[in-house]
């Protein structure tokens, strides 16, 4: 009984994690942190927008900012999960205006943290 009783503490309070996979990117979002990890690496600013209704997570726009990544650059993403589907916008955030905005869009899936 004691051990059923351990592993249901341990089961319901380990934190819980959801995943997207959209190209190269790995987006993470851990309960206990309340930020996104993009590739493993924590995002310093985000700003969640609801599409639908207050609180309608399927219906949501995730804006995102990492700067510096690992790689030392400037990243800008934008998360949109609408109808059952996700897809991600990067772009490539460079110091001067006249250089050409490098942008790519991405399909997500849901995977396993």
């Amino acid at each position: 009984m004691r051990k059923l009783l351990l592993l249901a503490i341990i089961i319901f309070s380990a934190p819980t994690m959801a995943a997207f996979q959209c190209g190269s990117y790995k987006l993470t979002l851990i309960d206990s942190e309340g930020l996104v990890r993009v590739n493993g690496d924590l995002v310093t600013s985000q700003k969640v927008k609801y599409l639908g209704a207050q609180g309608d997570e399927a219906n949501t726009m995730w804006n995102m900012g990492l700067m510096p990544a690992s790689d030392g650059n400037n990243y800008g993403f934008q998360l949109i999960k609408r109808n059952g589907k996700s897809f991600l916008n990067v772009q490539l955030l460079q110091h001067s205006m006249d250089a050409p905005k490098l942008i790519g869009s991405y399909p997500c899936k849901k995977v396993a943290g």
